[in-house]
């Protein structure tokens, strides 16, 4: 066995994810094409047009050219960055990703990740110094439930409740339409008074998954010799839980909040889609139903980009903190 300096570590994981990333490119752009439906449906609904019409604009658009054809004029837009235009809404696909959707997803996707990955490691600090008690009990038990529940689901329930029966919150959206805002605080008002449900939602669904693979880690770790030893020579409970088991619980704790924070990228398809929240989730459910292709395209590169790099980011961190990782 031979142990690989990091920068030639760093470089043979690089080159291993740009092939991972071409053939995952490959792979989608077939399997696009092969999904039930016709994208110039969406565009000609009126039984009235012309067939010919209709193939007309499936030449404009070269979907009557062979998939190994397209398939090559796909590859060479990519390598100039050229991500082609939307079917449906017929503007570029990066502007229609990296605009007002991308900003929308980060705010509620990131903040609402951020709070369940602080809420629940605190959780699980707090789980593990009160093992067996009632109150442990009772935080793991809403953790499971919370895990457990469909998105969608709580979503609407959080609806029912808090915009039609309570008229606490809007129903979905990310500012209110009708409404002309005197100032940016009002806006910014406006635009939180939108993302609290959205946001509640998204926080309870990922607390609990967060908690509970701290806590089992933790709990894991407690049985370890090394752990024996500290509390052996008269450490307090809480700095032994606090200086070596939640220490040693970090690291898989990482690969965990790199794939999440990566997650950013893909929106949260289920709830915005229940919110009617402007951003990449919902711009996803839309591109499906309409069978846009570039649009598609477009947002499987930026998901498959954010996890490959975030996976990359992890390996590199691992092979740091852990030489063992770098044996070939």
């Amino acid at each position: 066995m031979v142990a690989l300096s990091l920068p030639r570590y760093a470089v043979r994981r690089a080159l291993e994810t740009l092939i991972s990333f071409f053939i995952l490119v490959s792979i989608a752009f077939f399997l696009f094409r092969v999904m039930p439906g016709d994208p110039t449906a969406f565009l000609l609904e009126s039984p009235r047009i012309h067939p010919g019409v209709r193939v007309l604009l499936r030449q404009r658009l070269g979907l009557d050219r062979p998939l190994y054809e397209q398939f090559f004029i796909y590859l060479g837009n990519l390598v100039t960055g050229e991500l082609g235009y939307s079917l449906y809404y017929g503007r570029p696909v990066t502007e229609l990703i990296f605009g007002r959707r991308l900003l929308n997803t980060l705010a509620l996707v990131g903040s609402s990740t951020a709070t369940a990955i602080a809420v629940g490691l605190l959780l699980a600090l707090y789980s593990v110094r009160k093992y067996r008690s009632k109150s442990e009990s009772a935080v793991t038990v809403f953790s499971l439930v919370t895990y457990s529940i469909p998105t969608f689901w709580l979503g609407m329930l959080f609806i029912m409740a808090f915009s039609v029966r309570l008229g606490l919150f809007p129903v979905g959206g990310t500012i209110t339409a009708v409404k002309v805002h005197k100032d940016l605080l009002e806006l910014a008002a406006d635009y939180l008074w939108h993302m609290a449900l959205p946001f509640t939602v998204l926080t309870l669904i990922q607390i609990g998954y967060n908690y509970l693979i701290v806590r089992n880690a933790m709990l894991s770790i407690l049985q370890e010799d090394f752990v024996m030893v500290a509390r052996a020579k008269g450490l307090p409970e809480g700095s032994v839980i606090r200086r070596h088991v939640f220490r040693a619980a970090l690291p898989p704790f990482a690969t965990i909040v790199g794939l999440q924070l990566a997650g950013i990228f893909t929106g949260a398809v289920m709830t915005e889609t229940v919110f009617s929240w402007e951003g990449l989730g919902r711009l996803m459910y839309e591109a499906v139903s309409t069978r846009d292709y570039p649009l598609l395209q477009g947002i499987f590169l930026v998901i498959l980009a954010a996890f490959l790099a975030a996976n990359y980011v992890v390996d590199l961190l691992y092979a740091y903190l852990d030489p063992r990782v770098r044996y070939r």
